[in-house]
């Protein structure tokens, strides 16, 4: 049996900065003489990586976003909603904490720039808890749907956006889709898949990963992989 092409399989060279058309925000990682942060090796494939429980998939016009916490006003926005907002472009490099890296993806989608502008942050807002429509097992038991962390600096940089096209083709389910978050700076599991809703915090707080141990903000450059110290158990 002859299997279907890998539509996602990179040649030896990976697209770069001149490889990308007009128009398109190139992610400054991307113009670094060194792409390959330390102790990642490249992959010319697309890996994927979650915690091995996908929600079942849902139709493009079944998604919803929410946007609620430390806001003048809670925003729920449709798929429709969503196409009717201005759309980007980004091209970045993806650095996940598994050690692996795949160089120039083509995302499309919604800047998070944009997002911001349909809601009114309170001054309180520092942090971002981004949630997906996976169901998970915490470490020590117990369930929620899963989350992940970041500041609010991270999140409104210009090559974050929530996605719904990669390398010109919509999102799968298995890869995040229909819609998906993507955070170029930092480790991938911050780019959170099937992402439903964004929590706008005063405050940190870990999710899930961080839960379990990962870094609170993830640079995959400062190899922000663990939480706690290896060698004295302190919190990073």
């Amino acid at each position: 049996m002859q299997l279907p092409p890998d539509t996602k399989l990179q040649g030896e060279t990976p697209p770069g900065p001149g490889d990308i058309p007009e128009g398109v925000c190139v992610s400054p990682d991307m113009r670094r003489s060194q792409r390959i942060p330390p102790n990642q090796s490249r992959t010319k494939k697309w890996p994927v990586l979650d915690t091995g429980i996908h929600p079942k998939p849902i139709a493009p016009e079944d998604v919803t976003l929410e946007l609620y916490g430390e806001v003048e006003a809670p925003v729920l926005l449709t798929w429709a909603e969503l196409q009717e907002l201005p759309k980007t472009t980004v091209a970045a490099d993806m650095h996940c904490v598994t050690r692996w890296s795949r160089l120039g993806n083509l995302w499309e989608g919604i800047s998070t720039q944009t997002l911001l502008q349909q809601v009114k942050l309170k001054p309180t807002a520092k942090y971002v808890m981004v949630y997906g429509r996976d169901e998970v097992t915490f470490f020590r038991g117990g369930s929620a749907t899963w989350s992940t962390n970041l500041p609010l600096e991270h999140f409104r940089h210009d090559d974050c956006l929530v996605a719904w096209s990669h390398d010109g083709e919509p999102l799968t389910n298995e890869h995040g889709g229909p819609l998906r978050l993507v955070i170029p700076k930092l480790y991938a599991w911050k780019s959170a898949k099937w992402v439903c809703a964004i929590e706008f915090k005063s405050e940190d707080a870990p999710g899930y990963w961080e839960k379990g141990g990962y870094h609170m903000l993830g640079d995959p450059w400062k190899e922000q992989r663990f939480r706690f110290s290896e060698e004295t158990g302190d919190e990073l």
